[in-house]
């Protein structure tokens, strides 16, 4: 007997970076550079509050939003990274980015309202808009040098438009948005009842000052940032993130993160504190020591890509082979040892998400691979999209 099931969830597809990711692991001799995964531990320091907050018993019911002394130390986060102000009272502390996304989408959108997503884009997005009954509206980035522009975006708006979806440096193009995209943006929301949802995870892996939320100053009831110390601090599995919006908006998202988790774990509130604390500059150097690198060595197979300008990915063209980015990732992985995540898994067909976050040795020995490849493939019809040319 076939029980009946929500029909919104059974249309949900599982994630295909996690099925490449798997796929790699599961073949003998291969490496991956598929999943965004920081090679390095969790800061020693945050580790030992960690520990401490164990002995301390701190392992009973925290505050549904997060602990008091974490809520302020992100509102001072806030002020200081974004350039915007948030109260201790206009932010909950998220299981991961991933919940703040959710519980931003869900909470915005009734069945039959749109959300803008630019792609190539994480398919998070996309597959959580669906849950909520929302549809999905898609703006190609990748004939415009993964940026927006309002000729794109203006004809993908209607009175059905309720948010749009920014990442920004992206997974998986490391690209950060200009001032002149996210401008577009803003003046496409002004006036309208449009909420802009702001994806900040690779932020403060910036390799250089981009334009950030604060951009967003004067529609500021309309903006709802998510955030995480999943990737800066190398604490994926922690599952600790943040979401910040305004007062009355936040109000109502909250009854989703009760109902849904409850509250982020104690346990790790007072390292989040810490986390906070830390120097990141080390981190950001060694991340852009791996991508000059690995644009070297791209650049030297011919695969052209965008130089990323933050995040640990790569994005290249690898659509002159005659073939899908599905078939160009399975085969590279049975017959090249390497795991990468084909672009059509964000919307993109043509182009191979790399991952950079590994250990240089690893990564050398990946791009090695790549090469070795590349050289027993035909070359197939050549069409590069102008703005990588």
């Amino acid at each position: 007997m076939d029980l009946p099931m929500n029909r919104r969830l059974l249309r949900a597809r599982p994630s295909g970076i996690r099925r490449f990711t798997a796929l790699a692991r599961a073949t003998p001799g291969c490496i991956s550079l598929a999943l965004g995964e920081p090679e390095f531990p969790t800061p020693e320091a945050v580790k030992a509050e960690a520990k401490a907050a164990l002995d301390q018993d701190r392992t009973h019911y925290p505050p549904n939003n997060g602990e008091p002394f974490l809520l302020e130390a992100l509102a001072r986060f806030g002020e200081r990274r974004y350039g915007l102000t948030y109260a201790p009272e206009e932010i909950i502390v998220t299981a991961g980015a991933t919940e703040a996304i959710y519980i931003a989408l869900t909470g915005v959108l009734n069945p039959g309202d749109q959300v803008i997503i630019p792609t190539p884009a994480f398919p998070l997005y996309q597959e959580v808009a669906g849950l909520a009954g929302g549809v999905c509206r898609f703006l190609d980035t990748s004939r415009d040098g993964f940026q927006i522009t309002p000729g794109r975006l203006a004809p993908l708006l209607n009175q059905r438009t309720r948010a749009i979806v920014l990442n920004s440096p992206a997974n998986p193009t490391g690209c950060a948005y200009s001032a002149a995209s996210l401008a577009a943006v803003g003046e496409a929301a002004a006036g309208r009842p449009i909420f802009i949802l702001w994806d900040g995870v690779y932020r403060q892996l910036a390799y250089e000052d981009c334009p950030g939320p604060g951009e967003f100053r004067e529609l500021r009831p309309q903006l709802i940032l998510a955030d995480s110390f999943s990737k800066p601090y190398a604490m994926t599995g922690w599952r600790a993130g943040w979401l910040m919006a305004d007062a009355p908006v936040k109000a109502q998202l909250q009854k989703l993160h009760q109902y849904t988790v409850v509250s982020a774990s104690s346990l790790v509130q007072t390292a989040c504190v810490r986390a906070l604390e830390e120097d990141l500059a080390p981190v950001v150097e060694g991340y852009r020591r791996r991508r000059d690198y690995a644009c070297r060595r791209l650049g030297e197979m011919g695969l052209p890509f965008r130089r990323p300008e933050g995040g640990f990915y790569l994005f290249p063209f690898i659509g002159g082979f005659g073939m899908g980015s599905e078939e160009f990732c399975l085969r590279l992985i049975r017959e090249g040892g390497l795991g990468l995540v084909p672009g059509a898994c964000f919307g993109c067909e043509g182009f191979a998400r790399l991952s950079y976050c590994c250990r240089e040795e690893t990564l050398r020995e990946g791009l090695d691979r790549l090469e070795a490849f590349l050289k027993g493939l035909p070359e197939g019809p050549q069409a590069i999209p102008r703005s990588l040319r």
